[in-house]
């Protein structure tokens, strides 16, 4: 399971991580999001996330509150980016600003608009209200015996750096 703040690149290691080692990806808000930003009820995203956690093989880009604990108990490692507050920051915007200039399709063709940007409910918003819990509890995470193992990295060089050294998967057809 990969996990960090809105905009650490979650998705963007996952993704890297399914090609390098042959596994399947889920990508989170996929599953939380229904066309026209109708959120998924969390019973359902519960019951979607065990049914993928049920599988001997995935990756998760994410993990929230309302089911957080199933990935948490079936997870053999979770990938914490716990990067600076600045940095993810700045990569949500970039990002958030490329997707209202492109118009690009995110969770199930729904796009970004500048009223959902300028709202209340603003990613930009989710990243600054939530980065503190979500930093407090990576860390709690990873000093935790009874949980799964966690690597938290604190800069990208040093995610770089782990991921040269990560052998590819030898399964047929992986890359």
């Amino acid at each position: 399971m990969v996990y960090g703040v809105y905009g650490a690149g979650k998705s963007t290691l996952a993704e890297r991580l399914a090609e390098r080692l042959g596994l399947p990806w889920y990508p989170v808000d996929d599953l939380l999001w229904e066309p026209g930003w109708v959120e998924v009820p969390v019973p359902q995203q519960r019951s979607r996330i065990e049914a993928i956690c049920r599988l001997d093989r995935w990756i998760l880009d994410g993990a929230y509150h309302g089911w957080r604990d199933v990935p948490l108990a079936r997870a053999d490692l979770v990938i914490g980016l716990d990067y600076p507050g600045w940095l993810s920051f700045w990569r949500l915007l970039r990002r958030t600003l490329r997707r209202l200039v492109t118009g690009e399709e995110i969770c199930n063709g729904n796009r970004e608009s500048l009223g959902s940007v300028l709202s209340r409910d603003s990613v930009l918003v989710w990243h600054l209200t939530g980065f503190v819990r979500a930093r407090r509890r990576m860390r709690a995470w990873q000093a935790d015996p009874s949980g799964p193992p966690v690597l938290l990295f604190r800069s990208p060089a040093a995610l770089d750096h782990w991921l040269a050294d990560l052998p590819a998967s030898r399964r047929p057809g992986a890359g």
